[in-house]
């Protein structure tokens, strides 16, 4: 699927080639280049070959068709929340979580001049961590796919009254003027990226290592259900970083939830605190063990 706007589509391109040359190497990753995604890749892994695409779909379709090694999708923000619905994507697309990153955003207004502007396009999500800053001047935040190609497509129409909030790296590569830096409504903004591949990592190879653990799961549809397959952690010591409860379907009667623990499956408090949950519940599925980002608590 190509949608983006004339100015990438060269850039996107070229790195498309490179990354078939050698899709061991690729990394696949949502947005066009100059994308916080982009930045994310290069700094995880400074060595792998970028490979620009579209939607998060196809960026997990990108390495389960063996074009890219792995990919790197944007879960959560600490300012504005879900990125990537990753509950949905992630289960069942047979792949598994075998890292973490996570990256302080800042953002950029740009435009083709210094402004005045009335309207910025970018990403929902930048959008929402500048909200502040754009009602302040009476900007009209304006969605686009990501916030590199937004910048692309500001340069497209050329309308110096349009703006995008994008990172200072797309201003560069698209040929506009940053009008204002760190634009985000928060200066400790942050996302986490999680980074997928086809094969797991082994919990044993990572011994020694300060982990996670990443699973959903559905409970038994009865009284305090969830209430009890929570108990083994606490009894076990474990600690869940991440509980989110999320509707599988439309018939609103079957809850699922996403976890992150610290701990691998190997650790003997890790497998009782497991072992309790499924008791509890109808099915998990594991996501994947992986180091540690950085530390919690």
């Amino acid at each position: 699927m190509d949608s983006f706007p004339g100015p990438a589509l060269a850039l996107v391109e070229r790195l498309r080639a490179a990354a078939a040359a050698d899709p061991a190497r690729a990394i696949a990753l949502q947005g066009a280049p100059g994308a916080n995604s982009h930045r994310a890749a290069q700094e995880y892994a400074p060595d792998a070959l970028p490979l620009p695409c579209f939607s998060f779909e196809d960026a997990i379709d990108a390495v389960k068709q063996e074009r890219a090694g792995r990919a790197i999708i944007p879960i959560e923000n600490s300012q504005n929340g879900r990125v990537a619905d990753i509950h949905f994507l992630l289960p069942e697309s047979g792949l598994s979580i075998v890292g973490e990153y996570f990256m302080p955003i800042r953002h950029a207004l740009m435009g083709m001049g210094a402004g005045p502007f009335r309207a910025a396009y970018s990403h929902p999500q930048a959008l929402g961590q500048s909200r502040f800053f754009l009602r302040e001047r009476g900007i009209v935040p304006l969605a686009f796919s990501d916030t590199a190609a937004a910048a692309a497509h500001v340069a497209e129409l050329g309308d110096p009254a349009l703006a995008a909030i994008a990172p200072e790296l797309a201003a560069e590569l698209y040929g506009l003027t940053v009008a204002e830096h760190g634009v985000e409504d928060a200066h400790d903004n942050m996302t986490r990226f999680v980074v997928l591949a086809r094969e797991p990592l082994r919990p044993a190879d990572l011994a020694g290592q300060a982990t996670v653990t990443t699973f959903v799961f559905e409970v038994k549809n009865i009284p305090a259900a969830l209430y009890k397959a929570m108990g083994g952690f606490a009894t076990n010591g474990v600690n869940m970083t991440k509980l989110e409860s999320y509707q599988q379907g439309a018939s609103f009667s079957a809850t699922m939830f996403y976890a992150d623990i610290i701990g691998a499956p190997g650790d003997p408090a890790v497998d009782r605190a497991l072992e309790e949950l499924a008791f509890h519940s109808k099915h998990v599925r594991m996501l994947g063990t992986y180091r540690q980002g950085r530390p919690r608590g």
